[in-house]
């Protein structure tokens, strides 16, 4: 796959008129699916697609589409051809790009993955069996993901990565159910039971009647998969320079007035152990690391080519979005095993959804609890709690209220497969934080 990539970019190189530049990118996978429902394979089925993006450059006009490719040369070369004379037809009738950055210095690279996938008939016999007398619901997806670069200059990259996610539920009735994954590079069977015993054992408390707490603040443990969702939420605008440079950044705050989160939190873009490519879509080449938060303070943006042009400074290879996509929060010191003494008296949570700004200049975040959330009292769970609504700012979950950080983190691949599996991942610990606001 990768020579049928730079044999396509090599034929548009040798298409180019005059003084016509060109940068385009390609992803592909190759990707086996299995959905599970009351603990049957309902859906199964194997996805091989491939697609280029290209943008052809002329001074600072430039134009740009995507097709799907065939895999036949001869059939993808011509359309491709067709797709440069549509491109060079726009280009006469579009304005000056002022912000339009491209690679002009060649780093080629590859970087191709291992595959240490497990069986795909083992992975969902294991599910299958995790499903025996209950009510599993979920996705299994593995395979190959792929990505490649090239320009008219003769920039070649090429990234492949071997990832499975398994993503599933234990449903008992109603809005009860215990949601958990596991998602890596190597299936271990004895991690994969471990998770289906938590969330078995977490099931049986279901089954319990709910318990109702007034609205209030508490102590709570976020489990990897709520952090999860809330540095979701501090992803989209808090780290990139436009929002930093035009003052929508969620933290604001730290930038301008020196506020700070608490030591135990840094924040990293970390490519070098993600499974999102280490280059992008103009050329740039990622570092290994960006990091965005050290010891609760404010350090790095994430700056786009686009960004970086218009602001005069230079990029360190994010995407148009400006978004972390393999992001990493330091473990702290708690052990897993010690949360719920930890904890003592109040809520573990383990989902949230549904989850929004309620107001972007304090970065103040509301959302809800979801799925299994336990009412636990002197280190011991009790019930399971009725569905509430948080409104927390991160200046105080992160800040002066965080307690500590578990020494363990879950490695999360982000599950959607809207068009392609997604390349987004993340590492996190839990959090144990107090006095967190319950509203409803």
């Amino acid at each position: 796959m990768q020579d049928y990539f730079y044999a396509l970019a090599d034929a548009i190189t040798g298409a180019l008129h005059g003084e016509e530049f060109y940068t385009c990118t390609f992803r592909a996978e190759d990707s086996d699916f299995v959905r599970f429902n009351r603990s049957a394979i309902r859906q199964a089925g194997t996805v091989a697609q491939r697609f280029l993006t290209l943008d052809l450059i002329h001074g600072s006009r430039h134009a740009a589409a995507e097709i799907a490719l065939s895999g036949d040369f001869d059939r993808d070369h011509a359309r491709i051809g067709q797709l440069l004379t549509e491109l060079r037809e726009q280009l006469a009738y579009l304005p000056e790009d002022p912000h339009l950055l491209y690679a002009t210095t060649v780093h080629s690279s590859a970087r191709q993955g291992d595959s240490r996938l497990p069986n795909r008939a083992d992975a969902v016999a294991a599910v299958l069996e995790a499903g025996s007398g209950r009510d599993l619901v979920g996705m299994y997806a593995s395979g190959g993901i792929y990505a490649g670069f090239a320009n008219a200059l003769g920039q070649r990259n090429w990234f492949a990565n071997y990832t499975f996610n398994c993503d599933w539920s234990f449903y008992y009735q109603n809005d009860k159910a215990v949601k958990t994954s596991y998602a890596g590079f190597v299936w271990e069977p004895t991690i994969f039971t471990h998770k289906v015993a938590e969330a078995a054992a977490q099931l049986e408390i279901l089954r319990r009647p709910p318990h109702t707490i007034p609205p209030g603040r508490y102590r709570v443990y976020l489990a990897p998969t709520a952090l999860y969702d809330i540095v979701e939420m501090l992803a989209w605008g808090g780290f990139g320079l436009k929002d930093h440079r035009t003052k929508q950044t969620t933290l604001l705050k730290m930038v301008e007035e020196g506020v700070h989160l608490h030591p135990a939190i840094t924040i990293r873009e970390n490519t070098r152990d993600g499974v999102a490519p280490n280059f992008q879509g103009a050329g740039f080449i990622k570092p290994e690391y960006v990091t965005l938060i050290e010891a609760g303070a404010f350090r790095d943006c994430l700056v786009s080519p686009r960004s970086a042009k218009e602001y005069g400074v230079p990029t360190n290879g994010a995407s148009n979005a400006e978004a972390p996509e393999s992001v990493e929060m330091a473990a702290g010191a708690i052990a897993r095993d010690d949360v719920l003494q930890q904890l003592d008296t109040g809520i573990y949570i383990n989902n949230l959804w549904y989850l929004n700004y309620s107001d972007r200049s304090a970065c103040r975040i509301t959302g809800m609890t979801r799925f299994a959330t336990f009412w636990v009292e002197r280190g011991i769970i009790q019930a399971p709690l009725s569905v509430m609504r948080f409104d927390e700012s991160i200046y105080r979950m992160f800040g002066e209220h965080l307690l500590g950080l578990t020494a363990e983190r879950d490695f999360i691949l982000d599950p959607s497969t809207y068009h392609e599996r997604s390349t987004g991942s993340s590492r996190l610990p839990g959090a144990l934080v107090e006095d967190f606001n319950f509203t409803l």
